[in-house]
């Protein structure tokens, strides 16, 4: 709303604010009006003032030229909106356009080349169709076709990388949008004179029968730095007439004997002819424009323009008869339309609801127009539904308050397309790189249309600069006039960027500024690629261009409310980085085309040496871009940064630095003469660039140290030292392959009789030891860095190769799960179950492997696949016996370089792996023994100890001390000297779990009296024998004493009376949970399975209670458990 506020006073005919001292004027008529007789057509009321002349103007607009002319006409070059169009309202101003006031007396003297002269034989303002066709004064006309006119054979395309940013109106082409503009143009300048007044607005070009004085100048044009033509409006017109073969091009009226042929004939021509000619329009489109006019504003001639709804008038007044054919029609017509449907419907400056009646019936007329023309007569109800719609969406206003004021066309981006298009005609036909001299009388009459279109000065400065830089670019850049003056332009919408806030002004801005920013910034940022040779130099006119365009952007990010960037970098600041970011950017696409064609051949060489010389010559054409670019590219861009040349060294020596890195790490793997000889070359170049550096940062307050500290260098050792390390990785790369087979091949059978481990273990550490020998022949100064590094990588593969080893399973995927708890008593009948003892189907297989023979172990039942897990242990435990040589190769060796980082180190490489390695071993130890107790030597042990009755299922009747006995001889006959404690210690404290799980867990088939205390405790000391006297020494006495402490704890309960457990019993559940003595008839809580036995364990008692074959404690179990009775 903001610039609905204020639209009245910026398109006021007042003066512009100056862009320089110079001011524009168009004079005022030096001829008054006359009255107007009765008969005549004059559409004017002769009451009516004097038509006051153009405002001053010092706002100069920008155009962007458009590209077609409607038949006959010439075209302009297309605008293509990108896709991404932007849409935004406009809101309209609250009231009629002011009235034009009088010039001030003080308005600098008017030009001497422009006149005002009548025509006595013209009835009416308009000269007729006719005169125009047999004047042979006048210019040609354009009732003939203009199939030769320049912008039809010359249509120059927007460049692509100049993204049109006022988004797309949908169904409006060029040539429609140049058709309404000029439409518009002419209705807001009929009261001017040449437009329809009663003296026509003449002039004499600038540059004809100049004989007194020197010649006039434009000011817009001095103003922006735009030279003057040459040649007249007319000798340019005639010259260019003949030369595109216009076949109506008139001759000089003068002969050409004479002597004045000699000299340009002094012509007389209107702005409005002017204006006619530049936009295109034919004389009979033009006609009827006239025409159309006389007859809706008849009498009405101080109505103002932004009162008329142009297109309702043209289709009220303009009927079939008066075009060439019902084509010709229907094609103009749907050009009406689609303008109103556009500034009404799809792009209103107010909004308009979905369900607004005469928007619904609008979009129906037009659609259904499109097929066959409207009728547009007096008597048509559409035309009366159409006209009614028209009227009722276009004197809307934003508060409801009735208004005169009709928005139809300044709705964005409407208004702005229509502007531009007036705006492209401010360039010379012939040479579409310069721009008329008449610009400043064109400027100030485009001005008018400010109100129709929602346009205001700011706006207007935007547009214009846009207009002149578009003009560059599509003119192939070869005018930089019209860049600086773009430039110059800019720096007029800077200021007003300042002051205006307006959300559409601000989006406007952007967008604009976005689109010349990112045109200008691909050739910016690449400018070795766009600017060589003599081009070179129009750097230093797109840059200050560029660079301002950015601060503008900067400056109304930061006023939207990002004030933390307030004050962060000063302009210069600002410039100097984004130059940098130019240098940066440009340098290294210019070293990536040489690296392209590096790249091309690299592909094509086969050997090392060949790959190596593209190199050397990578680092030659390196080194003369930097001398190209201290020569001829930094001296432009030293005026916005002081150390350009020393920033394209930097820029160049990283690039180098990154290739020649990429080089070395993707090619080389060991250090070669070849890259040796890189690496002198590379060193070489990097000394040239760190001296072009220090030269031109000597200047600096810290030295160039900040730019120097942003060079990579390219030291030698360095660059060993990462060939070093790639030759580690693949070292280390080649164990993990090593890793990987063992993971899909190993099936864990020994590797022979004197070595029964894996064959995986024996490969592995071989090559660790290999590598390890190979790394340091490497001849390199080997740091302690890189010691431990491959340390690391070792301790990697041994840990991952450990886990391997070790998985294979859990111990209590072995252990059987508990029965659930039952009580029995002496009336109780037991379905006993008696396992006969047999031989185990599950035998070592091919035992001579392992140097026992099968003879000599008949009462072994130890399974294969436990054998594998002896051959497991014994794997690791070989693993355990390489680490400490393998640490000595690394910690020992005198050509390791210390490091101060590393003083803290431990005394081992690899101390965590062999922490890793002895709790495997553990694991696998524990696996291996529950295997062997509860699934080999099941039948044995804990499916027939004590099942029926204790006396005839002792430990001695079932054979599981023999068993056990010869299970533990094949074990320690496989395992390795080391590995054989461990195991035996493991197989112990399964065997008394075993036992226990027979006591507590035993299921029906157990039953035991206080009376069997005795015996089973001479079975369990006869167990604790045998690991007492198990081979050499493997288990200390002491320890499997310490073992045997929580069976005896449980056998001790065994030989309790009832009464003593139940007592013990109360007592402990009574102190777990909490709730103090139990009183008569008070029920205890049923203690919880822990799975942790002991004498002092509730559950413990409770299951010992269960197994005791006692009246007594069935119904103390009945009564206060309600533990179900035994079947």
């Amino acid at each position: 709303m903001g610039l609905y506020t204020r639209r009245r006073h910026d398109s006021s005919p007042g003066p512009f604010p100056p862009l320089s001292p110079p001011t524009i004027s168009v004079p005022s008529p030096l001829l008054p009006h006359h009255l107007r007789h009765d008969s005549s057509p004059f559409p004017f009321p002769n009451t009516s003032p004097q038509p006051p002349p153009p405002p001053h103007s010092h706002d100069f607009p920008r155009h962007n030229r458009r590209e077609s002319l409607p038949g006959a006409a010439p075209s302009f070059p297309p605008t293509s909106p990108p896709s991404s169009s932007l849409h935004s309202r406009r809101d309209s101003y609250p009231g009629p356009f002011p009235s034009l006031p009088s010039p001030p007396s003080s308005t600098a003297d008017p030009p001497p080349l422009l006149f005002h002269a009548r025509r006595e034989s013209c009835p009416g303002p308009f000269p007729s169709p006719r005169r125009h066709e047999s004047d042979p004064t006048l210019l040609p006309s354009t009732s003939s076709p203009f199939l030769n006119h320049p912008r039809h054979r010359f249509k120059r395309r927007l460049d692509l990388d100049l993204a049109w940013p006022f988004g797309e109106l949908e169904g409006v082409d060029d040539d429609d949008k140049r058709e309404t503009a000029y439409e518009i143009f002419f209705t807001a300048c009929r009261s001017c004179p040449g437009f329809g007044g009663r003296s026509a607005l003449t002039f004499h070009s600038k540059h004809e029968n100049d004989h007194g004085g020197g010649t006039q100048t434009s000011r817009v044009k001095q103003a922006l730095g735009l030279k003057m033509l040459r040649s007249s409006m007319y000798q340019r017109m005639v010259s260019f007439g003949r030369g595109s073969g216009w076949s109506s091009m008139p001759s000089s009226p003068v002969a050409d004997g004479s002597p004045r042929s000699r000299v340009a004939p002094r012509r007389t021509m209107t702005m409005a002819e002017v204006m006619r000619l530049q936009m295109g329009v034919s004389e009979q489109s033009d006609s009827r424009l006239r025409k159309t006019l006389m007859r809706t504003l008849v009498g009405q001639l101080g109505r103002q323009a932004e009162t008329i709804i142009l297109p309702l008038e043209l289709l009220r007044h303009l009927k079939p008869s008066e075009f060439s054919n019902p084509h010709e029609y229907h094609l103009w017509q749907k050009r009406q339309l689609k303008i109103l449907e556009a500034g009404l419907l799809l792009h209103p400056s107010i909004p308009v609801e979905k369900n607004n009646t005469f928007a619904m019936n609008l979009r129906d007329i037009i659609n259904s127009a499109e097929l066959q023309p409207l009728d547009t007569s007096k008597t048509s109800e559409t035309m009366r539904t159409f006209s009614n719609a028209v009227v009722s969406l276009s004197m809307r206003s934003p508060n409801g308050i009735p208004t005169n004021v009709c928005h139809w066309a300044n709705g964005y981006p409407v208004n702005i397309h229509l502007y531009i298009s007036l705006l492209q005609s401010i360039f010379d036909l012939a040479d579409e790189t310069l721009v008329l001299d008449e610009v400043d009388e064109l400027l100030e009459l485009m001005k008018k249309t400010w109100s129709t279109l929602g346009i205001n000065r700011q706006i207007h400065n935007v547009c214009f600069t846009w207009v002149l830089f578009q003009q560059y670019v599509t003119t192939e850049q070869i005018e930089p006039d019209l860049l600086c003056a773009s430039h110059a332009m800019l720096n007029e919408v800077a200021n007003d960027a300042k002051k205006e806030r307006d959300s559409l002004y601000v989006k406007i801005l952007t967008c604009v500024l976005s689109s010349m920013q990112g045109w200008g910034d691909k050739r910016l940022l690449n400018y070795h690629e766009y600017f060589q040779g003599g081009a070179i130099g129009q750097i230093e006119n797109l840059l200050p261009l560029a660079l301002l365009a950015s601060k503008i952007l900067r400056d109304v990010a930061n006023s939207d409310g990002e004030e933390q960037h307030k004050g962060d970098k000063t302009p210069v600041d600002f410039s100097r980085d984004l130059v940098d970011d130019y240098i940066r950017s440009s340098l290294k696409n210019a070293f990536e085309k040489i690296g392209e064609a590096a790249n091309v051949k690299s592909a094509e060489s086969e050997t090392e040496k060949e790959i190596s010389e593209l190199m050397l010559q990578l680092a030659q054409e390196t080194e003369d871009l930097a001398m190209k670019e201290r020569k001829y590219y930094s001296p432009i861009l030293k005026k916005w940064h002081t150390i350009a040349a020393a920033v394209g060294a930097l820029t160049l020596n990283n690039c180098y630095g990154h290739v020649l890195k990429q080089y070395l790490s993707e090619v080389m793997t060991s250090i070669t003469v070849e890259i040796v000889l890189v690496l002198h070359r590379a060193k070489k170049l990097e000394d040239v660039l760190v001296q072009m550096v220090v030269e031109e940062t000597a200047d600096c307050e810290d030295g160039g140290k900040t730019i120097v500290r942003e060079m990579v260098p390219f030291e030698v050792d360095s660059t060993i030292m990462d060939l070093t390390r790639k030759w580690i990785e693949e070292s280390l790369h080649e164990e993990k392959e090593c890793l990987q087979r063992a993971k899909e091949t190993e099936s864990w059978n020994p590797k022979s009789k004197s070595e029964p481990y894996a064959k995986s273990v024996v490969e592995l550490m071989n090559l660790a030891k290999k590598i390890v020998y190979e790394f340091f022949q490497i001849p390199i100064s080997i740091t302690e860095d890189l010691v431990e590094e491959l340390a690391d990588g070792l301790t990697k593969i041994i840990r991952e190769y450990m886990m391997f080893v070790a998985a294979c399973g859990l111990k209590e995927n072995y252990i059987p799960s508990l029965p659930p708890l039952t009580r029995c008593n002496r009336n109780s009948k037991f379905h006993k179950l008696w396992k006969i003892a047999r031989p185990c189907n599950v035998s070592c297989e091919d035992p001579h492997i392992y140097g026992i023979l099968e003879a000599n172990h008949p009462h072994s039942c130890t399974s294969r696949g436990t054998q594998r897990l002896y051959i497991r242990l014994n794997t690791l435990y070989y693993l355990l016996s390489q680490i400490p040589s393998l640490d000595k190769s690394l910690s020992l060796t005198p050509r390791v370089v210390p490091s101060d980082r590393h003083k803290t180190r431990s005394t081992s490489y690899f101390e965590s792996a062999s922490s890793s390695v002895l709790a495997a071993c553990q694991h696998v130890s524990e696996v291996a023994s529950y295997r062997l107790i509860f699934l080999d030597s099941n039948s044995f042990f804990y499916d027939s100890l004590y099942v029926g009755d204790v006396a005839n299922a002792r430990i001695n009747h079932v054979h599981a001390l023999t068993t056990l006995k010869h299970n533990i001889k094949l074990m320690t006959a496989i395992l390795t000297e080391r590995a054989q404690g461990p195991a035996v210690k493991e197989v112990m404290k399964a065997s008394f779990d075993a036992f226990l799980m027979v006591l507590l867990a035993g299921g029906t088939s157990r039953a035991f009296n206080e009376s069997d205390h005795q015996s089973i405790l001479e079975d369990f000391e006869g167990l604790k024998q045998e690991f007492r006297t198990c081979g050499e020494g493997f288990v200390a006495e002491n320890v499997v004493e310490k073992e045997a402490e929580k069976v005896e704890g449980v056998i001790a309960l065994m030989g309790m009376s009832t009464e003593d457990l139940m007592e013990n019993l109360s007592s402990l559940s009574s102190e777990s949970s909490g709730i103090g003595i139990v009183g008569n008839g008070q029920k205890l809580p049923m203690p919880p399975t822990t799975g942790k036995w002991k004498t002092t364990d509730p559950n413990t008692i409770l299951r010992v209670l269960c197994y005791r074959n006692d009246r007594v404690a069935n119904h103390f179990l009945k009564r206060t458990f309600q533990i179900a009775k035994r079947r």
